[in-house]
């Protein structure tokens, strides 16, 4: 059994191309074609395989022509898959690069309903894993159907068989998993800001709501990403910041999962904290830097590590 478990309920095809500019009505024809597998927890498992982590297996539905095709697109990555079927057909998102402006336009489609039934069999997966895995990320929005205490189930299977739990998600999701007790969260300042109830101002204002969400919930460290303020990690009597890197973005997709990807390969390996922190921050900064829906390359993790800035608070 792997090191490290994702976990990713609405998993994807993501499609990119380009265009010279994005004109209504008018026949837009892409320069490129690219298709990569998608979702939270499946470019988790992405990262951490290209990485150099071997012991990582990614759990997700698949559906339909997508849903084939996303387990050959993960199959040609080397990543292990270990999926259930679904009756609706697994999404296709969409991302256009609009050269002349170099702005990017990011089509997410809901994706199919889950029967009661179908997540069900997700947690079974879960619950039925011999051994269990050390790290069980769960990644990613929750579908039609899905229930909003989901993850916060995920949490307690994980908690009672003495494993990690990393949530990356939004919303009531994120709310409800938080109250049941997870390890880590990786909020956004969109996610924080629902999470917390409130609007700072400034990135010590940030990290103040970071503060109070692990000293009054149960949560043991948040790696909150904050975009051009950079990012921080929270623990109950620690804080690390990190500035941002300075590179030129070409695509936002997949930074995040980047992170996030780095992060857990980092503890997984028995890295320290800030080590961790120091990898995330250069895989996020790395996904920038590559078009479309390619995510973190592992050259440029390597590079950009030295580069980070960082310090204790």
């Amino acid at each position: 059994m792997p090191d490290i478990v994702t976990i990713t309920p609405n998993p994807s095809v993501d499609l990119s191309t380009s265009v010279e500019k994005i004109i209504p009505v008018a026949k837009l024809r892409g320069t490129s074609q690219r298709r990569d597998p998608g979702g939270g927890g499946v470019n988790v498992a992405r990262v951490v395989k290209r990485l150099g982590g071997s012991d990582v297996r990614a759990i997700y539905p698949v559906g339909g022509t997508m849903g084939e095709m996303l387990r050959r697109l993960l199959d040609a990555e080397s990543v292990d898959s270990q999926t259930f079927p679904i009756a609706g057909e697994t999404r296709e998102d969409f991302f256009v690069h609009e050269s002349s402006t170099a702005r990017q336009y990011r089509f997410i489609l809901p994706g199919p309903r889950l029967t009661d039934g179908e997540w069900s069999e997700c947690l079974r997966l879960v619950a039925s894993l011999d051994p269990f895995p050390r790290f069980v990320v769960a990644s990613g929005s929750l579908p039609a159907g899905v229930p909003d205490d989901f993850y916060a189930r995920v949490a307690d299977t994980a908690r009672r068989r003495g494993a990690k739990m990393i949530l990356d998600t939004s919303g009531p999701a994120l709310a409800a998993a938080v109250a049941a007790g997870v390890d880590l969260i990786k909020p956004n300042l969109r996610e924080m800001r629902e999470l917390a109830g409130a609007e700072p101002g400034d990135a010590g204002e940030w990290e103040v709501a970071a503060r109070r969400i692990v000293g009054e919930r149960q949560v043991s460290i948040v790696a909150l990403t904050m975009g051009h303020l950079g990012a921080a990690l929270v623990t109950r009597d620690r804080v690390w910041r990190a500035q941002p890197l300075p590179v030129t973005p070409l695509s936002a997709v997949g930074a995040g999962d980047s992170f996030l990807g780095a992060l857990v390969w980092r503890l997984a390996a028995g890295a320290d904290l800030p080590d961790a922190f120091r990898y995330a921050m250069a895989a996020g900064a790395a996904a920038l830097i590559n078009a479309g829906t390619e995510l973190c390359r592992p050259a440029d993790v390597e590079r950009l590590a030295g580069q980070v800035v960082m310090a204790e608070a």
